[in-house]
């Protein structure tokens, strides 16, 4: 009888340890790729993983509910419409890739404003690998080869820096199923320079969790145990983008030795929705983006709007 009392105090301590405690670190990757919304889908920015460690900093300011330190490294494509080898030298799009290494700070306040910066170094061109990335996958997945990556950008040395800010809209008209918050961001750097600004609106499927708690903006992490804890909403956030510079389309900015390079149309309309879930320590995300056309194409005119899907998957961790 003794041991038996024994084995159910030790079960009930572990549990209590195991569920009494916070998850404050979380691991994961983002994969993006226009082939998570159609299948003939494969052009301009075409494949982009993001493998990321984020955990909970110190904090103690009363008016910051929680700092989030996040590192992440990430390979980003682009390519053509046109990808067969009778369009080779009919590119609307420049072949390149952009291969970073990121550390960033996300302040989450009390009153559910958002506070995010990191910076970024890496390279854009051959030295970010993206044609041994695309040719590999396509051949693993036996999709269609890929033709005109002899005609990619050249190499450009990548120092990004970038912020985003979110403010929650009508806080004393509270509604447990809905909000609307304005979020605004700057990049600025030798690949990405440009600004947006729009709206970000959540429709809950369960009770809203607050924007410091929720996983919108990777706040999932806390010091404070969440048992049974759960979200499920659909999001959407149109906006407005202004870009100055974009090396990806435009070639690098210290030389112009790249053999197809074109000019910005610098004023675009983007928009991003989709569903959001988590259960305890697991989160799990699909998103549909639209990106407004990016880069003035006077000889074949074939530039257009486009779109691609995204899935992100976290684990929480103690």
């Amino acid at each position: 009888m003794g041991s038996k009392k024994a084995l159910f105090a030790f079960l009930i301590l572990t549990a209590t340890l195991t569920f009494g405690q916070g998850k404050t670190t979380e691991i994961g990757f983002i994969s993006d790729n226009d082939l998570y919304t159609s299948s003939k889908n494969d052009m301009y920015y075409t494949n982009g993983l993001e493998i990321f460690y984020r955990f909970l900093s110190k904090n103690d300011n009363e008016k910051i509910n929680k700092k989030i330190t996040d590192f992440r490294i990430g390979q980003y494509i682009y390519n053509p419409r046109f990808i067969n080898k009778e369009a080779i030298h009919e590119n609307d799009r420049p072949f390149t890739a952009y291969l970073f290494a990121e550390a960033g700070r996300s302040f989450f306040y009390q009153s559910e404003s958002v506070l995010k910066t990191d910076f970024q170094v890496g390279f854009m061109g051959p030295n970010a690998f993206g044609e041994q990335t695309q040719v590999g996958f396509h051949k693993i997945i036996g999709y269609k080869k890929v033709y005109g990556w002899e005609n990619q950008l050249h190499n450009a040395f990548a120092v990004q820096a970038h912020v985003m800010y979110s403010k929650k809209l009508f806080p004393s008209k509270h509604n447990d199923f809905i909000d609307l918050h304005w979020q605004s961001e700057a990049n600025l750097g030798t690949i990405f320079t440009g600004v947006s600004t729009g709206f970000m609106a959540r429709i809950g499927f369960k009770k809203l969790l607050p924007i410091y708690d929720s996983n919108m903006h990777d706040a999932s992490v806390s010091a404070n145990a969440q048992p049974n804890i759960r979200e499920f909403y659909f999001y959407a956030a149109p906006s407005v983008n202004y870009q100055f510079y974009d090396a990806t389309i435009e070639g690098s900015m210290f030389n112009d030795t790249s053999p197809l390079t074109f000019d910005l149309e610098p004023l675009r309309f983007n928009a991003e929705a989709g569903l959001k879930y988590r259960h305890n320590n697991f989160n799990i995300s699909y998103s549909f983006l639209y990106r407004g056309r990016e880069l003035n194409d006077p000889g074949i005119n074939t530039n257009t709007g486009y779109f691609y899907g995204s899935i992100r998957m976290g684990f929480l961790l103690r």
